[in-house]
């Protein structure tokens, strides 16, 4: 019996590792390609005697990654940083060869300068910034006291480097390619069928406040890393490359839908806590074929056939909307209706109907993705990223503060290993600069990186000396870089792997004349997890990124896009407006993390912002399209009330207070009676519903700034207290 019970559990045992192994085949595959890769550029590079073989192998360590279009673009930005970097290292010792100390000025500024643009654009752009900054230290630090070999030094590291990035690609490309393009296609596929649901249990008002926000924040980082995504399969495919304008503006629209239906949702919400039932039961009916049609695109993959049928269903939804918006209004008119409820009534189907335009829109978009040329593919509205200017500034005075500091050690004490400490410090701080949190990962580095230590040890002086052969060495070598190449597939974990990989290959790799030297060895590895632990140091002491200041800088940015709005210029405005709500968001929410009580303040923040800026975009659209006519003219009074409600709005959101709640929402009911007062022209070719349109995101404004859930409703509460 007690036979049986083992062989069944080796069974079970057996069965849970095949499917752990079946379920991380991705990560073995990439664990595969970066050994294959790195042990041929290590061959190839000591066949053609490049003097730090070892440079080219730390190249494949970090630019390679799972899928290849990430590679291709990670190894185009590598190398154009390295040759910045490089040129910039032979200018610097041409002028300060002779003053240790003016160069290390320099060297700390384009550090500055570097980790700065890093942080500035967070994607593989920002990559080159930080291949930049410590390829300059690289190049620049151990030629320090010998100027005459700089330019030599430049050109080894770019050949070295230049090894790397082809032998990369190429096994990335050729060997089980993992292509970003599929996964770029099934995020468009799959997002639609989760926000269809979505739409439908909002519509229906199953969706409580938590999955609201939840789910908002998921289709934010989405949004933010589609755009990034589609950066990177355009140099992978020539279908997507061609389809770049469509996938870009695909995601544009989709953001605005998503705003669009978070107005609507917000908007019923508001009228179901306000006991509305009358408008609510008016409502209804409108919404009911728009939930059906959703409920039947939920969880499903949105494939182009499936686009085209969308569209149709859309059109047809959108030619038969007014005639029954029209006759739900003479229904619900005869009920007598207060004023309010009518504008609450008409709102929710101006939004609704704004909604489904947006929708049909998408989904044309969409469809058009089957074919190789179309005319939605020319889009001149791009993803706009905004960071925080004090946060790349806080960045830029962390990496030349350590250098500073660290260089003034080095000359001070003339330490040996003074060189690696510097380099390691530059290359901890452009590794971790793009980092919510670049203190853990300096740790994690650290960590990594001591492990490598004792590991290189032991390997170096009682194993090296004891086998010969290229083969053996990678025998040797292959153990401790599954381990690191593990560790880097793990996001929770990546530091430690790049740590153990990158700094255990920059001490503990032969070259091809190999020094035996335990007391060099022992300083440099010190040196580098010094040289960590001062940049973690300097991540937690120096303006550090995830704490209360730069939060509170974060959600004034945010805020202060209101103004973008109520100011900005008009053409590309809404684009432009959605993608910045939504990268601001994305980076506060990842500073915050670990912050609950802050992200949900940071996500409410964005819903009010959406929410007010879009209603005045279109009511600066609506008033642009306005035709000739003395009731549209700029000094009607409707029109001084409405520009001086954007003044209002403009002062609340920069500087929120119950006293400019309070002149905000004067400023609306004063904008919503002289709509109300102004009567429009009557004439064939005049839309009469202009003003309608107009007091109905007047109205919305109203109740937005109203909302009991949104931050603004704490301001009174506070004022109140």
């Amino acid at each position: 019996m007690s036979t049986l019970i083992a062989s069944w559990r080796r069974l079970e045992w057996r069965r849970g590792f095949n499917e752990w192994l079946r379920s991380d085949g991705v990560t073995w595959v990439y664990i595969f390609k970066v050994l294959l890769a790195a042990f041929i550029t290590l061959w190839l590079a000591m066949r053609l005697e490049l003097p730090q073989a070892r440079t080219a192998m730390i190249t494949v360590f970090i630019v390679m990654q799972i899928q290849s279009g990430h590679v291709f673009a990670k190894s185009v930005y590598r190398f154009i940083g390295t040759l910045a970097g490089s040129a910039f290292t032979v200018l610097l010792i041409a002028l300060f060869a002779q003053v240790p100390e003016l160069f290390l000025v320099g060297l700390a500024l384009w550090i500055a300068l570097c980790t700065a643009g890093a942080v500035r654009h967070r994607n593989f752009r920002g990559y080159a910034f930080v291949l930049a900054g410590y390829t300059a230290a690289f190049v620049g630090l151990p030629v320090l006291m010998h100027p005459d070999g700089a330019f030599m030094a430049a050109v080894w590291r770019v050949l070295e480097i230049s090894l790397g990035l082809v032998v990369s690609t190429v096994v990335s490309a050729a060997i089980l390619p993992q292509s970003a393009s599929g996964s770029l296609r099934n995020g468009l596929y799959q997002r639609f069928g989760n926000f269809a649901g979505f739409v439908a249990k909002g519509l229906r008002g199953d969706l409580p406040r938590e999955v609201f926000e939840s789910t908002n924040q998921r289709l934010v980082s989405e949004a933010v890393g589609l755009e990034g995504l589609r950066g990177v399969v355009a140099f992978e495919d020539p279908h997507m490359r061609r389809r770049s304008g469509r996938v870009s503006r695909l995601n544009s629209e989709f953001m605005t839908l998503t705003t669009r239906f978070n107005a609507l949702h917000q908007l019923l919400e508001r009228i179901r806590l306000n006991g509305r039932v009358e408008v609510l039961a008016a409502v209804e009916p409108g919404l009911a074929p728009l939930v059906h049609l959703m409920d039947s695109f939920s969880a499903r993959l949105l494939t182009a056939d499936d686009a085209v049928g969308l569209a149709e269903q859309l059109a047809q939804f959108k030619a038969a909307f007014r005639g029954q918006v029209r006759g739900l209004r003479e229904t619900f008119v005869e009920q007598a209706p207060t004023e309010h409820d009518l504008l609450d009534f008409n709102t929710a189907f101006e939004l609704l109907y704004r909604f489904v335009d947006e929708l049909h829109g998408y989904a044309q978009t969409h469809a058009s993705l089957a074919q190789h040329r179309h005319e939605r593919e020319n889009w001149d509205e791009p993803f706009t990223a905004q960071t925080n200017w004090l946060a790349s500034l806080a960045a830029g005075v962390r990496g030349s503060s350590i250098v500073l500091i660290l260089g003034s050690y080095w000359i001070a004490t003339a330490w040996a290993s003074g060189a690696s400490l510097m380099l390691v410090a530059a290359a901890t701080l452009g590794l971790s600069a793009s980092s919510p949190n670049p203190k853990r990962m300096a740790y994690q580095m650290a960590g990594g990186t001591a492990f490598g230590a004792v590991t290189g040890f032991i390997e170096m002086f009682y194993l090296y000396p004891h086998i010969d052969g290229f083969p053996l060495l990678c025998v040797m070598l292959a153990p401790v870089l599954m381990l690191g190449a593990f560790l880097a597939s793990r996001p929770q974990y990546a530091g430690y792997g790049l740590g153990l990989l990158i700094f255990f290959s920059i001490n503990s790799v032969p070259d091809n004349l190999t020094v035996y030297n335990a007391y060099n060895f022992i300083n440099d590895y010190i040196a580098m997890v010094l040289g960590m632990l001062v940049s973690a140091a300097a991540g937690a002491i120096i303006l550090p990124p995830n704490s209360r200041w730069l939060w509170n800088r974060m959600e004034q940015d945010l805020r202060a896009l209101v103004v973008f709005a109520v100011s900005g210029k008009l053409r590309g405005l809404g684009s432009a407006f959605e993608s910045r709500t939504r990268d601001v968001l994305n980076q506060a929410y990842g500073l915050a993390a670990g912050k609950p009580q802050v992200q949900r303040s940071l996500l409410n923040w964005m819903f009010s912002v959406q929410e007010v800026g879009h209603a005045v975009i279109e009511l600066r659209r609506e008033q642009e399209k306005l035709p000739a006519h003395p009731c549209y003219a700029e000094d009607q009074p409707w029109r001084q009330a409405n520009r001086a409600m954007g003044r209002s709005l403009v002062r609340l959101f920069i500087k929120p207070s119950a006293g400019n709640r309070e002149r905000s929402l004067l400023a609306v009911d004063l904008a919503i009676e002289r709509v109300q007062a102004t009567p429009e022209p009557f004439a064939p070719h005049f839309d009469t519903s202009a003003l309608r349109r107009i007091l109905s995101y007047l109205h919305f404004i109203r109740s937005s700034l109203l909302d009991p859930q949104s931050p603004l409703a704490s301001l009174e509460n506070r004022h109140a207290s």
